[in-house]
């Protein structure tokens, strides 16, 4: 068994979905609109098949993303070498984006930083 796709919620797709293109080096399908509801979405394919929707429709509630909460706390992306971890993250912060942990070692041993990106979401960068 595997995880077909993971879901995100967001206000501006597009953003959304440069930011995983740019970085990440994730690739969009085209775009799908529902007109009856105006949902709209994205599915960002990545090289090792994993994918992510980016999903986003009119109304939608949008509280606070507080770091000690329940649910998924972040989507971690493996880059390949600790170099890479810290160029991405180096880009990323330079970038404006907030680097919230790393580069570092885990006690787990684990190589990675931290970013809050799209709305106030985490993302974990790795090896």
């Amino acid at each position: 068994m595997k995880i077909e796709h993971i879901a995100m919620v967001v206000n501006d797709l597009e953003a959304a979905r440069d930011f995983f293109v740019a970085y990440l080096d994730g690739k969009a399908n085209k775009l799908y609109h529902n007109k009856s509801t105006d949902f709209r979405s994205y599915f960002i394919s990545f090289d090792d098949g994993a994918r992510l929707e980016i999903m986003t429709k009119p109304e939608m509630s949008n509280p606070a993303k507080d770091a000690d909460r329940t649910g998924y706390a972040h989507v971690a992306f493996s880059v390949g070498s600790a170099e890479k971890v810290d160029e991405l993250t180096a880009l990323l912060k330079t970038d404006g984006y907030e680097v919230l942990s790393g580069p570092r070692t885990t006690g787990d041993e684990y190589y990675e930083s931290c970013i809050v990106a799209v709305e106030g979401n985490q993302i974990e960068i790795t090896v």
